[in-house]
């Protein structure tokens, strides 16, 4: 997959390997600001690890202060290592589209640029197949008032964000953005998938 940059230059994305406990599916979910998909995603049955990182630009080995900046390519994304015999990627999907606005473009709430899209990078032919079906379908109930804008995009990269971005909401609860912007979507989380939460 390439991307042209604004000298309309094409470079190849760099590629990073993923190491899949043997047992467990993946998938690398973007929807908005990594603390809030981390924390939605860590209370579910089934999921054994969420890490928060970038995935999908154009620099190796990103930072943070890189990635704010917007022009680096990449999303903020959580990469989920789930047991398919516990929790369906169907499950997965349905939280993740019911947890975020997949209408907004490059936006969640208050947090804004291309590294907050809503975005879902397949790591094989099932994943791309079963992410577009359920876009589809989603678009076609009517149950956003606008299009999904969601992108579905081939995996190319992982590079896991920096330690003091992993569990954050677990860490720092208290804090005014967990408890006005990540709290609420881990509370609908609760109201809408009661069934599929950790004890």
């Amino acid at each position: 997959m390439a991307v042209t940059t604004s000298m309309s230059l094409r470079l190849e994305l760099p590629k990073t390997e993923l190491q899949i406990p043997p047992g467990l599916k993946a998938i690398i979910l973007g929807g908005g600001c990594f603390w809030c998909t981390e924390a939605v995603f860590s209370r579910l049955i089934g999921v054994s690890q969420v890490i928060s990182g970038y995935s999908g630009g154009i620099v190796d080995h990103p930072s943070y202060q890189q990635i704010c900046t917007g022009t680096t390519g990449h999303a903020e994304v959580i990469l989920v290592y789930y047991d398919p015999q516990i929790i369906s990627l169907t499950s997965l999907l349905d939280v993740f589209w019911s947890t975020h606005d997949p209408t907004t473009l490059n936006r969640q709430g208050a947090d804004h640029g291309p590294q907050y899209r809503s975005v879902i990078f397949y790591l094989d032919e099932r994943q791309d197949q079963h992410a577009r079906q359920h876009k589809e379908a989603l678009d076609a109930s009517g149950k956003f008032s606008a299009p999904v804008v969601t992108e579905i995009s081939p995996f190319a990269n992982f590079y896991p964000a920096e330690g003091y971005h992993q569990q954050y909401f677990e860490r720092h609860s208290t804090q005014a953005y967990c408890q006005f912007v990540i709290l609420p979507k881990v509370e609908k989380l609760h109201t809408l998938f009661a069934d599929k939460l950790k004890t």
